[in-house]
């Protein structure tokens, strides 16, 4: 496997904007435990409440119940706050509507870097499908950073920000780079934990028994025990 390169560290505040709740605990909450010991600020960003998540419960209870899980899930790893922006889960479209939403999000709080999720339409580069909602986030997260930058796209939303340095997509097939999550590797797992009725929803998988193989191989590629992969995009 083609070893990872070492993610930048110095910066101090970055945006974490995924679709649902739960998307950033598969993995990257360690990484952002780590950060925020380092006393970094990171604020999350969910562009879904996650409620045609869970199949036994219909949206206008999963809704509520999951933003609540988010939040405590964020508390563990030392995020403060967490946005919901309310777009329909399941259905989310790409396009330009959505980039206004995110570039207001963007210019709003001013971040050096941009974390997402995978954006690719698989996970492993071959057969395992990507989910609609976490392609069309991580695609309009990209292009929300541009347009951020230029005054002359979306001029309603917000003042322009081009102080984003890089874009980070977690769990890429395409990812290049790493960073160590072994000392914070139980803070993630904990954050992960918190999502219990979504992940008694999905019919109560092990989460230590999946972070542990996607971490693993992670900390192969990275020389360590753990650690998180990002596809990093340079605007």
């Amino acid at each position: 496997m083609t070893p990872l390169e070492p993610v930048v560290e110095d910066w101090q505040k970055a945006l974490a904007i995924v679709a649902h709740p739960d998307d950033l605990e598969f993995g990257t909450a360690a990484a952002i435990a780590r950060w925020t010991g380092q006393g970094k600020e990171i604020v999350y960003v969910m562009a879904t409440s996650g409620e045609a998540g869970i199949d036994g419960l219909a949206p206008a209870e999963c809704g509520p119940l999951r933003e609540a899980e988010e939040i405590e899930s964020a508390r563990i790893v030392g995020v403060d706050v967490v946005e919901f922006l309310g777009q329909p889960d399941g259905t989310i479209e790409y396009g330009v509507a959505l980039r206004e939403v995110l570039t207001a999000v963007i210019r709003r709080h001013q971040p050096e870097i941009v974390i997402t999720n995978n954006f690719r339409e698989t996970w492993d580069g071959d057969v395992i499908l990507n989910q609609a909602d976490h392609m069309a986030v991580g695609r309009a997260t990209l292009d929300a950073v541009r347009d951020a930058a230029n005054r002359w796209i979306f001029p309603d939303a917000g003042e322009r920000w081009n102080g984003v340095r890089q874009v980070w997509a977690a769990g890429s097939p395409s990812g290049k780079h790493g960073v160590d999550i072994t000392d914070t590797y139980e803070t993630g797992l904990e954050s992960l934990r918190a999502h219990k009725a979504y992940i008694d929803g999905l019919g109560g998988f092990d989460p230590s028994e999946f972070l542990e193989g996607v971490s693993r191989a992670g900390g192969t590629r990275f020389g360590t025990t753990f650690a998180t992969s990002f596809e990093v995009f340079t605007p």
